[in-house]
């Protein structure tokens, strides 16, 4: 019995990604390559065009990264399945990828037999994860958590502004708060941060990329 055909739209930045991606597929007599896109602004736009099945989603691209299109797509084409193939193992972007709306990721140096089968899968509407893909997975779940994952937006706001060496008279009249809300947000922060003053947040800012 023929299997019914699916057609995937592939999007990478790298036009010789697509190219061996293309060449590879249009081997595979149930699996048709409807489209090629080198970011995610124009991945959003051919999928409306296209209508695939399924879509091929590089993570890191400019013009639109593959988070904030997967996002889109699941948002707006629900019944497109969004399968990662990217190079990065990490278990982070894998979160957010999947927290994105995507059903599967797997790592570039998939085999070919695995990279087909995923796609089935995914089509089919199952989850899919390659072996790479789950070590990290597990890996940052048994990590120890990163310094200020659990700051809230305005915390994080008021240690920006610490890292530039304003005062809390000063941080208060630019974020328009008593000096008293400025005083209690820099207490939480140090608690959450683990330290006992703002030197030493300062430097765990500085160091884990706080200040951005």
């Amino acid at each position: 019995m023929q299997r019914a055909l699916t057609r995937v739209l592939l999007v990478d930045d790298h036009a010789v990604v697509r190219s061996g991606l293309r060449y590879f597929l249009d081997s595979v007599a149930d699996i048709e390559v409807v489209g090629e896109a080198p970011n995610g602004v124009l991945a959003l736009a051919l999928v409306a065009e296209l209508e695939p099945d399924v879509v091929m989603m590089d993570m890191k691209m400019p013009d639109g990264d593959g988070i904030a299109a997967t996002r889109q797509i699941h948002q707006r084409f629900p019944h497109v399945r969004v399968l990662v193939l990217t190079s990065f193992a990490d278990g982070g972007l894998i979160q957010q990828a999947l927290g994105a709306g995507a059903i599967g990721y797997l790592l570039k140096d998939a085999s070919g037999h695995d990279l087909v089968a995923a796609i089935r899968t995914a089509c089919a509407g199952a989850p899919v994860l390659d072996a790479g893909a789950t070590q990290a997975l597990v890996t940052s779940f048994n990590a120890p958590p990163c310094p200020g994952e659990d700051l809230s937006e305005r915390e994080h706001t008021v240690l920006r502004l610490m890292t530039t060496g304003l005062s809390n008279d000063q941080i208060a009249n630019r974020l328009d708060i008593s000096r008293n809300t400025v005083r209690h947000h820099v207490h939480n922060i140090l608690a959450k941060l683990g330290v006992t003053n703002r030197t030493e947040a300062v430097s765990l800012a500085f160091e884990h990329n706080l200040a951005i």
